[in-house]
């Protein structure tokens, strides 16, 4: 039954079926194949389910953020105020452009408005002070990955719900291993133009008054993060009110900066409408798949075989962690996630993973796929904002920091505290 149903899967998507139906059709071709009852039946109640679930909310929210803050002039100013800091170390630009997608990845939520939004601003100055392309573009597809696994995250919003974990534990958890990628981006820039200096030209160092001056700059993404993450964390609001904060507070900031214009308001809200529905098609595609898969005990199944292997649960992890790598260069992001949590989650759990540590390096195989060819999302968006030029320079530059990221899964693999010890410490607390 589970080898049916990997391979009606892997045929829908290959057949070129939209992602949202291929999902769909396969929940109903196992209910006809398997169940003895009118599970289709089910779907208009499950779909209303779904679509009101509060935790979700928050999904729209966090889009209609993303695309207020892309049209707002945000991000060129926060490029050059970072650039002010870490523009002269060997490596150059390529530590700004990690560095703000850092920042914006902390109000954006999406790791695919973080690469655009940065690669727009930075491409630009890459041809000005020639930079030679690969590592320059890895840089940028690379850090806009940081937008789904620093907080607050729209994918995490996603994996909370699919498999009821607290979103606010997975925004804990996801902190540090998102600042600690962010950090060995840098080092990886700085080692490898330490080695070759002709990657990347050096820059004069900025005064510390035109720093200090920069920070001003800096404010606004400082108090979007704040807004959202800190309103959480000190108990004034849930993860789903908080986006909303969010928006509001992003709305204020347009507005008070001179950007507003009813035509950005408008050409936002239809950006978030046309990704909320993509996004909660699949969805509820999703939720209908995970219904029929506990009716017909697939589920069960599945949790059974991995239980009576007699492998170590770490030798288990890194076999799931090498077909996630492997179905991240065929298979869009959002699909892998939404189509596997409810298979994958409790298999983990079996094991005796902690669900909330799982969603870290979930997201950040999530990330993987993002920009490893030939589907990686990040690596097309960058090369679309580039207009010229070879794509094979994204996909090359992109490489090293793909590696930097394994690195990562393996550190959480044999030290689950990087991720556990904050939300862990912070319920202690609570």
């Amino acid at each position: 039954m589970l080898l049916v149903s990997t391979i009606l899967l892997l045929l829908f998507i290959a057949s070129s079926l939209y992602v949202g139906a291929a999902i769909g059709v396969l929940g109903a071709s196992l209910s006809s194949l398997y169940s003895s009852l009118p599970l289709l039946r089910g779907v208009g109640e499950m779909a209303w389910g779904t679509s009101s679930d509060f935790t979700l909310v928050a999904v729209p929210m966090f889009i209609l953020m993303g695309e207020m803050l892309l049209r707002s002039g945000l991000a060129e100013k926060m490029f050059d105020a970072l650039d002010k800091w870490v523009g002269h170390i060997p490596g150059g630009l390529m530590h700004t452009n990690i560095a703000a997608s850092t920042l914006f990845a902390a109000t954006s939520g999406s790791s695919v408005a973080t690469a655009a939004t940065v690669g727009t601003v930075s491409i630009p100055n890459m041809h000005k002070h020639g930079y030679r392309p690969a590592l320059f573009l890895g840089s940028i597809a690379a850090g806009g990955t940081l937008g789904i696994l620093i907080p607050p995250s729209i994918n995490m919003v996603l994996y909370g719900a699919l498999s009821e974990t607290s979103v606010s534990d997975l925004y804990l958890a996801g902190f540090i291993p998102g600042l600690l990628m962010a950090v060995l981006f840098s080092a990886l820039v700085l080692v490898v133009c330490l080695v070759n200096d002709k990657l990347a030209p050096r820059k004069p160092r900025a005064s510390w008054g035109e720093r200090f001056r920069a920070l001003w700059s800096l404010g606004p993404p400082l108090y979007l993060f704040m807004l959202v993450v800190g309103s959480i964390y000190l108990g004034w609001a849930t993860p789903t009110e908080a986006s909303a904060l969010g928006v509001v507070g992003t709305f204020l900031y347009v507005v008070t900066t001179g950007k507003f214009s009813w035509d950005r308001l408008w050409t936002a809200l239809e950006g978030t409408v046309r990704t909320t529905s993509m996004v909660m098609l699949i969805v509820i595609s999703a939720y209908f798949l995970n219904f029929v898969m506990s009716t017909i005990g697939l589920t069960d199944i599945a949790v059974q075989a991995v239980g009576s292997l007699t492998w170590d649960p770490v030798y288990v992890m890194l076999a799931i962690i090498a077909v996630y790598l492997l179905l991240g260069c065929f298979v869009e992001t959002l699909t892998l996630m939404v189509a596997t949590t409810p298979i994958i989650v409790p298999i983990v759990v079996a094991l005796g993973y902690d669900p909330v540590w799982f969603g870290v390096v979930f997201v950040i195989l999530i990330e993987l796929a993002l920009i490893t060819p030939p589907i990686g999302m990040n690596l097309f968006v960058v090369q679309s904002v580039r207009t010229s030029g070879a794509f094979r320079d994204v996909a090359l530059g992109s490489l090293p920091f793909a590696a930097v990221m394994l690195c990562v899964i393996f550190l959480l693999l044999a030290f689950p505290e990087v991720a556990t010890w904050l939300p862990t410490t912070y319920n202690a607390f609570k």
